[in-house]
């Protein structure tokens, strides 16, 4: 214990943990000084074992610190669709737990839990990086410990996901048309033709729809630049927009601009004033029943995909999809071997039909510079 008097007030000095302190005690008692540095000595003590955070804090659920967070959340980002659903399974999962409960092997139980569930890797990465985040001090240290075991980040596959080819888009197509479901064609023929994500549809409504200028404004969407978009309604999306809006007017006897196009419920009971959450079952018997592999977010790298085929350019792709870099853009457009075929061979061609005027002028200058020599 060190304390030592500058001018008229009080200082200590002491090392704690390799670390220098010396402070002012802000006072001119030698007493109340010396009280100051024993205060401050069991303020490191406790900071640095971790006592003094509140021990409500530590047993509270991670139910109750998420509700916190989120709401924290929305009024610092505009786009928090991806953060409600990683909030909503990492509750539904790990909810229960408290705090002090959730270390390196919950996270890896979670991780299993949601592979059984055929999340795809990247957002389960994501999920466990909201998680840290909302357990905020001791998530860092988690974090930690989690690099140094490996078990942070699952491997994520370089390819994102395939692109459906004419015939099975056709198939899946023509399975939903004929499924009990009347959400489920709609559903997939934005997710052909516009591109939108998951969420961006469920959440859609009716007043982000103008028939009169066939577009469609994009709401709530995972980043800030896919938000507010507009998409124009093409001819594949227009029809099966038309027949469900007629059949939701028999369901509901009219369409109201803040109803959900997707309601939630099921179809003896529909609520139009909440959206849909999942699409899995209906998506799970198109599949099936078309005989296709491949997951729901793949009709979205489907359409980036032909467009980038059909020479559509990079400002125009992103406008669509709400890609904020092209880096992403790369990711998502699988440009299929059969186009880069074709693109090659459009070069060959292009170059044969250049030669075709040069060496016929050539055989002219040839014949010329005969006729003159025989002169």
């Amino acid at each position: 214990m060190a304390v030592y008097k500058r001018g008229e007030i009080w200082w200590y000095h002491f090392t704690y943990a390799g670390r220098n302190v010396q402070e002012s005690a802000k006072t001119p008692s030698k007493t109340a000084a010396k009280r100051a540095e024993q205060n401050r000595r069991r303020e490191l003590e406790e900071g640095f074992s971790g006592i003094a955070r509140q021990r409500k804090d530590r047993v509270r659920t991670l139910d109750d610190l998420s509700a916190a967070y989120f709401s924290e959340y929305q009024l610092k980002h505009s786009a928090v669709a991806f953060a409600e659903y990683a909030i909503r399974h990492l509750c539904q999962h790990i909810g229960s737990k408290m705090l002090v409960e959730i270390d390196a092997s919950a996270v890896s139980e979670y991780q299993t839990k949601r592979l059984k569930e055929n999340a795809a890797p990247k957002s389960i990465n994501d999920e466990v990086g909201i998680l840290l985040r909302i357990m905020g001090d001791r998530g860092d240290l988690l974090r930690s410990e989690l690099k140094r075991k490996k078990l942070l980040k699952l491997k994520v596959g370089e390819q994102p996901g395939k692109a459906f080819d004419v015939a099975e888009k056709d198939r899946m197509l023509l399975a939903a048309e004929k499924s009990r479901s009347p959400l489920i064609l709609p559903a997939l023929a934005l997710a052909l033709n516009a591109g939108m994500r998951d969420a961006e549809i469920k959440t859609t409504q009716w007043s982000q729809i103008d028939f009169s200028k066939l577009i469609l404004t994009v709401g709530k969407s995972k980043t800030t630049a896919g938000e507010g978009r507009t998409i124009p309604l093409n001819s594949e999306i227009l029809p099966a927009l038309l027949k469900h809006a007629k059949w939701y007017t028999n369901k509901f006897g009219e369409l109201r601009p803040e109803w959900y196009v997707f309601p939630f419920g099921r179809r003896g009971h529909m609520d139009p004033s909440r959206p849909v959450t999942t699409l899995k079952t209906a998506w799970g018997g198109v599949r099936k029943n078309a005989k296709v592999q491949g997951r729901w977010h793949d009709a979205r790298h489907t359409l980036i995909t032909e467009l980038a085929e059909s020479g559509a350019g990079d400002e125009t792709i992103m406008a669509i999809a709400g890609h904020v870099s092209r880096q992403m853009l790369t990711r998502y457009s699988h440009i299929r071997t059969e186009a880069k075929r074709s693109a090659l061979e459009e070069v060959v061609a292009r170059r044969q039909k250049a030669r075709a005027p040069n060496k016929s002028a050539v055989e002219t200058v040839a014949t010329e510079a005969a006729a003159v020599t025989m002169n």
